[in-house]
């Protein structure tokens, strides 16, 4: 008999065929995505659960007393309440590595739009603002043979660093929890303590993913340790900045630009501070959003929820379980 799965947002054809094959299918079919509510309403008996940000809570566990596996189409799972899931031995995934690249390439068009102001100059040819004789109203930063440090080295950073390094020429440096002296001796990179890469880096990277430690770790002290030069760029996860210290910082030029793809609520209020000044790129959380790549996620998702329904061992367990 087919497990009975529930797909709580919606996947690509080729993915709903491939999980029809395989299981009993009920899919969420409401125009807006679904909510913690909602999907607490319509888990059911579902054995195996698909889905992409919605909170999977210890009241999600509860409604779903079938419930043996979740697939995550992301790379990051803060979304996901670890304490519930490992309690009752539900099997959790995600997506790693297939948007490592993508996600580095979004990274450097951040950091090449924030340094050479290419929103905000592109703002001021279409608004007519461009005049001949105008020199340095225009200038931006440099990139090539600058320095690049990368808070947190995982797989996405060291395709960052990579670009870095052999793309543009820069003096990379990095931040993390352990050292990662094969990627130092690969790539030429360099560890340093995150006060001195703060101090002594002109673009500042953050890739680190979203815990209880990492939650408001940049905030007003860590701004004010930055060159006054420096871009920020955050492509993680917006819950891990201080909002009103980072805009403090630009409006106060304690820093010269941001360029950002993550915001502490998403999608960002409208009316939100950061979105009136012109020294701050800003993205709607696109860092893996091509076809190609997203295809790819919920296609790694896909198989990953049934083959931890079918008891295959190929699966990629979310790091917290990989030991439970």
């Amino acid at each position: 008999m087919k497990p009975n799965i529930y797909v709580a947002r919606p996947v690509p054809s080729e993915v709903a065929q491939y999980l029809e094959t395989h299981c009993e299918v009920r899919y969420w079919t409401g125009e807006e995505s679904i909510t913690k509510d909602q999907l607490v309403h319509e888990i059911g008996d579902a054995e195996g659960l698909l889905l992409s940000g919605t909170p999977v809570t210890a009241e999600v566990i509860e409604a779903a007393p079938n419930l043996r596996a979740i697939s995550n189409i992301a790379v990051g799972y803060n979304n996901l309440r670890l304490d519930p899931i490992i309690a009752r031995g539900i099997l959790a995934m995600h997506t790693p590595y297939v948007l490592d690249e993508t996600v580095a390439d979004l990274a450097f068009a951040l950091i090449l739009a924030a340094g050479r102001r290419v929103t905000e100059l592109h703002e001021w040819v279409r608004e007519g603002k461009w005049e001949k004789g105008q020199e340095e109203e225009l200038y931006g930063l440099d990139i090539h043979h600058t320095t690049l440090g990368i808070i947190g080295m995982g797989r996405i950073g060291e395709a960052i660093a990579r670009r870095a390094r052999f793309g543009f020429e820069m003096n990379v440096q990095y931040y993390n929890r352990n050292r990662k002296p094969d990627i130092e001796e690969k790539l030429g990179v360099t560890y340093a303590g995150l006060d001195e890469l703060l101090a002594t880096s002109d673009y500042v990277l953050l890739m680190l993913p979203l815990t209880p430690e990492t939650r408001g770790m940049i905030g007003a002290r860590e701004f004010g340790l930055m060159k006054q030069t420096a871009v920020f760029v955050n492509v993680a996860r917006g819950p891990i900045v201080d909002e009103s210290a980072l805009y403090d910082a630009l409006v106060q030029r304690k820093i010269f630009a941001a360029g950002l793809d993550v915001y502490a609520q998403e999608p960002i209020d409208p009316a939100h501070p950061l979105l009136t000044l012109t020294n701050v790129v800003t993205l709607p959380h696109i860092g893996s959003a091509t076809a190609a790549t997203r295809l790819e996620m919920a296609s790694l998702a896909a198989r990953n929820l049934v083959h931890a329904l079918q008891g295959k061992p190929d699966i990629a367990l979310i790091p917290e379980l990989r030991n439970v």
